[in-house]
C-alpha cells in the first residue's frame, strides 16, 4: 500500500535520513525503533506527507504523492492518512467531541454529520460520557484516546503515530496499544508506530530497526497480535 523509495533528508547540512527502502501494507501493523536522533520521525513526517524529502518517493498505491498539487496533497493527506502524537495536541477551547469532529469539517463535512461522526468513534472508545467535556477536564489517557479518535474520523487508510503512549502511564499505555490492535481487527486501519517502548515493538507484525538515518533491521512476525 506504501512504498518509500530512496528518501533522503538534511537539516542544516546534517543528513537524517539516507537512502530509506520501505514497504507497508494493508492492515499492518509496523512498529518503528531506534536510539533518538534515528531519524524515526522525519521518515514518519514524510510518510504522512508532512514535511518533503530531498530526493526519493512516497507512493500510496502507485500514487506518488510529492507529484501532487499542494492543495491536492492536503486533501489527499486529510483523507488518507490519520496522525497521533506523544502530546495530543487537542485544542483546548473545544470540547472532546468538538476536536474530534474538527478534521471531518475542514475536509467538507457539515458540523451535524462530523459531530455524529465523532460521536460514534467516541461511543466506540467508551468515552461518552466525557464528550463534552475539555481536554483540561480529561485525564492523559482520555485525552490520547480521543487523539486517537481525531485520527480515526474521516477513515483513513493508515494511521501513523510519533510516540503515542511516551506521555501515559503503564495502564493507559497498554490500554492505547490494545486499542490499537482492536481497530485493526474491527476496522481494518494500517498502523506504523514509532515507539521506545519495546513491548509494543514486539507486538507488532514487523519491528523496523533504525540507526543514523538507515534502516538497519526489519522483523518479521515478533510477537502476537
Amino acid at each position: 500500500m506504501i512504498e518509500l523509495r530512496g528518501i533522503t533528508k538534511s537539516f542544516d547540512g546534517l543528513q537524517v535520513l539516507r537512502g530509506i527502502d520501505l514497504d507497508i501494507g494493508q492492515g499492518e501493523i509496523v512498529s518503528v525503533v531506534g536510539p533518538s536522533g534515528a531519524g524515526k520521525t522525519t521518515m514518519l513526517q514524510i510518510a504522512g506527507s508532512l514535511d518533503r524529502p530531498d530526493s526519493g518517493s512516497v507512493k500510496f498505491d502507485g500514487t506518488d504523492i510529492f507529484r501532487l498539487s499542494d492543495n491536492k496533497l492536503a486533501q489527499f493527506r486529510n483523507t488518507h492518512i490519520g496522525f497521533v502524537f506523544q502530546f495530543h495536541q487537542l485544542l483546548p477551547e473545544f470540547t472532546m467531541a468538538e476536536n474530534v469532529a474538527l478534521p471531518a469539517m475542514i475536509g467538507g463535512a457539515s458540523r451535524s454529520d462530523a459531530m455524529a461522526r465523532a460521536a460514534k468513534l467516541i461511543d466506540y472508545l467508551g468515552l461518552s460520557d466525557r464528550a463534552a467535556h475539555r481536554p483540561a477536564q480529561l485525564s492523559g489517557g482520555e485525552r490520547q484516546r480521543a487523539a486517537v479518535a481525531r485520527a480515526l474520523i474521516n477513515n483513513p487508510r493508515v494511521v501513523l503515530a510519533d510516540e503515542p503512549s511516551g506521555s501515559l502511564d503503564s495502564h493507559n499505555r497498554e490500554e492505547l496499544h490494545r486499542l490499537f490492535f482492536n481497530l485493526r481487527r474491527d476496522m481494518g486501519h494500517t498502523f506504523v508506530i514509532v515507539t521506545h517502548d519495546e513491548q509494543l515493538a514486539l507486538q507488532a507484525d514487523r519491528r523496523v530497526t533504525m540507526r543514523d538515518g538507515m534502516i538497519t533491521g526489519i522483523d518479521t512476525n515478533t510477537g502476537i497480535s
